[in-house]
């Protein structure tokens, strides 16, 4: 079985993924997983493959995520390791798959980081061009600023990951930045 490519992370997010802040999530934690995997010195593309196709199941099965993937992505031929990874990034709430390599601790931990990095970034003129991980930090400690993003799973990552929470915004702010217009990040002064 061949590893997973961002190519097949495309077409099968395709099948089952039509909301366009889904997709651009799934966007922002494939560009996030690239700059991780570089940081571990891994394989940027298979990576970004498998962070495009985390969320396979969520807009279809929004209250059971994570429970409609291992068998369709095994039965299209995804590799074992990506798929170990994409339920990984569930635990411990969806999945009792608890993340082990960098790769599940990596996805794990940029899930839900990129929400607030991509929250943050939308307020600012120049987007995320030049935003700095002091901002993103301070935008953690404001609970009420996305709300929804759970700070506990972020630091939570980070930890697993041996990483400062700074050291680990700033890796996926960098790896955002190239992909700021795909993203919808490029700031209030380009819309």
């Amino acid at each position: 079985m061949e590893k997973l490519t961002q190519e097949k992370s495309r077409e099968l997010l395709a099948t089952t993924t039509t909301e366009a802040h889904l997709m651009q999530h799934a966007l922002a934690v494939s560009a996030a997983m690239g700059a991780m995997a570089k940081h571990f010195g891994e394989d940027e593309a298979y990576w970004m493959a498998i962070g495009l196709l985390h969320d396979y199941d969520y807009e279809q099965h929004p209250d059971e995520h994570l429970k409609h993937t291992e068998a369709p992505l095994t039965a299209a031929g995804v590799d074992a390791e990506a798929v170990r990874a994409i339920l990984a990034h569930g635990w411990p709430e969806c999945t009792d798959v608890k993340p082990e390599t960098n790769l599940e601790k990596s996805l794990f931990a940029v899930d839900e980081l990129t929400g607030l990095i991509s929250a943050t970034a939308k307020m600012r003129p120049n987007g995320i061009a030049d935003l700095e991980p002091k901002s993103v930090k301070k935008k953690f400690k404001d609970k009420h600023f996305a709300a929804k993003v759970d700070r506990e799973i972020i630091s939570q990552g980070a930890e697993m990951l041996g990483m400062e929470l700074g050291e680990l915004i700033t890796i996926c702010i960098d790896g955002m930045k190239p992909h700021a217009a795909e993203l919808d990040l490029l700031g209030t002064e380009a819309s």
